[in-house]
């Protein structure tokens, strides 16, 4: 694997712990596409990083639980400001 790619692994990685973030949310952080972020954080930090990796798993499942709620909250909060 290329050098800059290992390092914007470990970078996305450490915003997403440190914030919370998700993967649309480092994605914009970053200026690269989700799909970079996801394979980054997925596929390349899991062969360099398997500690760091296992811990960025735990918020992404996370944040894919609280998905559709927070789906609902934007859709209640369009309606309330109409």
């Amino acid at each position: 694997m290329w050098e800059y790619m290992e390092r914007r692994a470990r970078a996305s990685a450490e915003y997403i712990l440190e914030t919370g973030a998700t993967v649309r949310a480092c994605a914009a952080h970053f200026n690269v596409s989700k799909s970079t972020v996801h394979k980054d954080v997925t596929e390349r930090l899991r062969e360099t990083d398997v500690q760091l990796w296992e811990r960025v798993r735990d918020v992404l499942e996370k944040n894919l639980a609280e998905r559709h709620i927070r789906g609902g909250n934007a859709t209640r909060e369009k309606y309330l400001h109409k």
